[in-house]
C-alpha cells in the first residue's frame, strides 16, 4: 500500500511552484488534471495537484501538517513563496501551530512539537 495526498485545485501547473518549494519536493509534468509532486529521498507521501472545476468552498476536511524546528523561520519561508497567514502562532496542547493557507486557498499547517521532558 502506499499513500498519495491528493489536494484539488484551480491551476495545478502554477500551484506546483508553491509545494514544490515548501515542501523541497520534485515536480512532474502536468498530466491533466494533475500534477505530481515527490519527496527525492522517498520518505514522505507524493502529492498530487488535481484539477477541479469548482472552486474551493469552506474549510478543507483533510490538510497537510509540516513539523518545523523554527516557526518564526517557516513562516517567513513559506509566506515568501505565497502563502498567507490565517491564524497564529498559537499553543494547540503543547504544539506551537500556524495555520495558512497556499496561494489558491488550501489550508495547511507548520507545527513546532513539544519539548521532549528528559
Amino acid at each position: 500500500m502506499e499513500v498519495v495526498i491528493v489536494m484539488d485545485c484551480a491551476d495545478p501547473v502554477s500551484l506546483a511552484g508553491f509545494w514544490a518549494a515548501a515542501l523541497g519536493y520534485e515536480r512532474g509534468p502536468l498530466h491533466e488534471p494533475y500534477v505530481s509532486l515527490t519527496d527525492p529521498r522517498g520518505r514522505n507521501p507524493t502529492m498530487l495537484l488535481q484539477r477541479v472545476p469548482e472552486p474551493k468552498s469552506g474549510k478543507n476536511r483533510v490538510h497537510p501538517d509540516l513539523r518545523v524546528a523554527d516557526m518564526d523561520a517557516e513562516v517567513a519561508r513559506v509566506t515568501g513563496l505565497g502563502a498567507r497567514v490565517v491564524r497564529g502562532p498559537f499553543v494547540d496542547n503543547g504544539w506551537l501551530t500556524t495555520v495558512l493557507t497556499d496561494p489558491q486557498g488550501n489550508e495547511f499547517c507548520l507545527i513546532v512539537p513539544p519539548e521532549k521532558e528528559e
